[in-house]
């Protein structure tokens, strides 16, 4: 039987961000929609994850055997997935509702392609994962000074909206997305060309061509964001790297 839902997850030594993941998607999602978890395994935990996988009939674990990235780590099952919806989840988000039987009601309406969340931190705020389309200085601004342009800031990240409505999103950070998997597959899923960073930001822009994304007020999900690029030096390379494909692509955008 076709799944309504399946979901992809995709690890790099993070077995216990990733089991919190999938118990809390387990415990809260209604149990009568058909779903399969995908756990992209881009590092080598197998050990781990075949234990853990033994609990779920729904649960999958697939070990690509090399570090792909995240966005061709979640392309990797992409044309196994037999569902109406696909969700791409990160990690370390924590579920403390039915979040997808909401948001796959949200999506009966046909011109939504794809949708995001309310995403909140342990004290239930905002995250501002929510973006107007990259520019040179939002991207500057965003990484180095973000306290100096406090209005710039705020402008790029959508602050000005209101969050009890819904809303087009032209960029929804990549941590939760629940997509048509028809329009997934069209697109080809993610760019491969970015190893991490910015592929989301592409995805958003390329739905929102041919559909739309759409925030959704009534369902949250917990995102413990470490914001991984404003701390180490490779991620801050992996980020102008994948900053250099987006511009090259879309062309530049300087304000």
């Amino acid at each position: 039987m076709k799944n309504l839902l399946t979901i992809s997850i995709v690890s790099y030594n993070n077995f216990d961000d990733v089991k919190n993941a999938v118990e809390t998607i387990e415990k809260y999602t209604d149990p009568k929609i058909n779903k399969k978890i995908y756990i992209i395994d881009n590092a080598n935990e197998q050990e781990d994850y075949r234990r853990f996988v033994m609990q779920y009939s729904d649960v999958e674990y697939v070990h690509t055997g090399e570090n792909l990235g995240f966005g061709k780590g979640h392309n990797y099952m992409i044309y196994e997935i037999d569902s109406k919806y696909h969700a791409i989840v990160n990690p370390d988000i924590i579920v403390k509702e039915d979040v997808f039987s909401r948001l796959i009601s949200f999506m009966s309406d046909e011109t939504i392609g794809m949708v995001v969340p309310k995403i909140v931190n342990h004290n239930g705020e905002i995250l501002w994962v929510y973006r107007r389309e990259i520019t040179i200085v939002d991207m500057f601004i965003r990484m180095f000074c973000r306290n100096v342009f406090k209005k710039r800031f705020a402008y790029h990240t959508m602050q000005d909206m209101d969050y009890t409505k819904s809303f087009q999103v032209p960029f929804a950070q990549g941590s939760f997305l629940l997509v048509r998997t028809d329009l997934f597959k069209q697109l080809n899923g993610f760019d491969d060309k970015y190893f991490m960073y910015v592929e989301d930001a592409d995805l958003c822009r390329r739905v929102n061509e041919v559909s739309s994304l759409k925030y959704c007020p009534d369902v949250s999900v917990l995102h413990k964001w470490e914001k991984g690029s404003h701390k180490s030096k490779i991620l801050f390379k992996y980020h102008l790297q994948s900053a250099f494909i987006y511009f090259k692509k879309w062309g530049i955008r300087w304000l």
